[in-house]
């Protein structure tokens, strides 16, 4: 299964972030990584929290492969 794990950056703590039971494909994962990323925006906003940048304080959110690996998952652009 894949999963989702959030990172608090201020912390260094892991979380469990979406779905309980994972998710069958990436894609479903990747999806749902993306809400969390735009409630990232509405709870740490990048005016105060800096944001997914390198300095940034805001929370990081990864998908878990399912082999263990984390890859850290980014808001895509929009235009």
């Amino acid at each position: 299964m894949w999963m989702l794990e959030g990172y608090d950056t201020f912390d260094g703590e892991w979380y469990p972030v979406g779905e309980e039971d994972g998710y069958g494909t990436p894609q479903e994962a990747l999806l749902d990584a993306q809400k969390r990323l735009a409630d990232l925006e509405r709870t740490q906003p990048t005016a105060s929290s800096g944001g997914q940048g390198i300095y940034g304080i805001q929370d990081q959110v990864y998908l878990v492969h399912p082999d263990g690996r984390r890859e850290r998952v980014f808001r895509a652009v929009r235009s």
